[in-house]
């Protein structure tokens, strides 16, 4: 379950140099949906889009992805999506949690592939879905104390 000292709604992050994927969620049903991306690109991350969905959402704590390699170490990633971390903390005036994002994107591409071959998803796979699907992954672990 969730940490005690942070219930309530939470949104989560998986960070990308392109692309950053948002969810949303919360710790009394252990659930979370995938909500948007928002763009990160030379200038940073689009922070108004993220101030917006914190202000909508107003969640109680951010979880943000951590990238490790398949054998723990940091990945390449890491340095970046702390830098990310540490200053959404600081301009959302919010508690950062940080989960384990292994494999967050190819479960969440390996969900939308199968829920298109269901019938249940009509359009095609684009990278912002998985983006936004990883985020919600990335929750879920966090909300189970992963």
């Amino acid at each position: 379950m969730a940490h005690a000292d942070h219930l309530g709604a939470a949104l989560a992050f998986d960070f990308g140099l392109r692309r950053i994927g948002v969810a949303s969620g919360h710790s009394l049903t252990g659930a979370a949906a995938p909500l948007a991306t928002v763009s990160n690109g030379g200038h940073g991350p689009d922070w108004q889009a993220i101030a917006a969905l914190v202000q909508a959402y107003k969640p109680a704590v951010l979880v943000v992805g951590n990238p490790y390699n398949a054998d723990g170490s940091p990945g390449a990633m890491s340095a970046a999506a702390t830098g990310f971390a540490t200053e959404l903390g600081t301009r959302m005036q919010l508690p950062v949690q940080r989960t384990d994002e292994r494999w967050s994107s190819r479960e969440a591409s390996a969900e939308l592939q199968q829920r298109r071959a269901a019938g249940t998803r009509r359009r095609r796979v684009q990278r912002a879905d998985i983006d936004s699907v990883a985020a919600a992954i990335i929750l879920e672990r966090w909300l189970r104390g992963e």
